[in-house]
């Protein structure tokens, strides 16, 4: 059993016990109905992902990576196989379980500060205080506490990414489920925000599974990278990534674990030009 703060906040300075999180996925399978038929999207996929740790699904497009995620995060159900979330079964959506996804699905109607706000509505017995405290927190985590009065429209797609992810982060989940989310972003701001997410990963103590196909990023970001075949996804290989962080994504040492990944993926008949390097 683990003894953690919850917010570093007037709001829940108190300790809380919490046990170990960990997500049991054990052979998971998935399809869905198109005008041609029936398509295999996953194929039994077993997973565990233990406290605290940075998960990476690595694999082309259409490989089932983001319906594996949904069905972590309660949005999908498997047709057959078992996910289970701290040793019980997920049968839906929850707050210990939070979805950022690639386009940041801010309300255009309310500033940055609301728009983080509005994710502690999760966290209900807060009062109106404790929920300014906590968004003020986490909009100085990712670096836009400069910007709490801003319009959504005046921010760059960067800086929308970080409106989201502090989002995300305020109602305190277990498990963030990431999928994708730096993908539509230009290569400088993509590299800040590796070295953004590493730093508030390793204070705030988070399970992460993230979903990408570029499989630099994935030896950036994971403690373990898991490689899925093309379609009917299959997890046909783990790698564990041992480097030191924070991780620059532009390292000899890096270059040296992506390449090892990608090898794995073309062996397992990847379409070329469907994964990056």
């Amino acid at each position: 059993m683990q003894r953690v703060f919850r917010h570093p906040s007037s709001a829940a300075e108190e300790l809380e016990v919490i046990e170990p999180s960990k997500l049991a996925i054990q052979n998971v399978s998935k399809s869905f109905r198109g005008a041609s038929g029936g398509v295999l999207a996953l194929d039994q996929v077993s997973l565990n992902v233990a406290e605290g740790e940075f998960v990476c699904l690595v694999g082309a497009s259409g490989c089932g990576k983001s319906t594996l995620l949904n069905i972590i995060a309660g949005l999908e159900k498997p047709d057959s196989g078992t996910v289970q979330a701290d040793g019980k079964p997920i049968t839906g959506p929850g707050r210990e379980r939070l979805v950022m996804f690639q386009e940041p699905a801010l309300f255009p109607w309310l500033n940055v500060f609301g728009n983080v706000l509005f994710g502690l509505k999760l966290k209900p017995n807060l009062t109106k205080k404790d929920r300014h405290d906590v968004a003020k927190y986490y909009l100085e985590l990712v670096g836009l506490s400069r910007f709490e009065r801003a319009n959504i429209h005046e921010l760059s797609g960067g800086m929308k990414q970080r409106v989201s992810l502090a989002r995300a982060l305020a109602p305190n989940p277990r498990v963030l489920l990431m999928d994708e989310p730096f993908a539509a972003l230009d290569a400088l701001t993509r590299e800040q925000l590796y070295g953004d997410l590493q730093r508030i990963w390793k204070a705030r103590n988070k399970t992460i599974v993230f979903v990408t196909h570029n499989v630099r990023e994935a030896a950036c970001l994971g403690d373990r990278v898991i490689v899925f075949s093309p379609r009917p996804g299959r997890i046909r290989e783990e790698f564990a990534v041992d480097l030191p962080r924070p991780r620059d994504i532009n390292s000899v040492d890096l270059a040296v674990h992506s390449t090892e990944i990608t090898k794995a993926l073309k062996s397992y008949g990847q379409p070329e030009g469907a994964i990056a390097q």
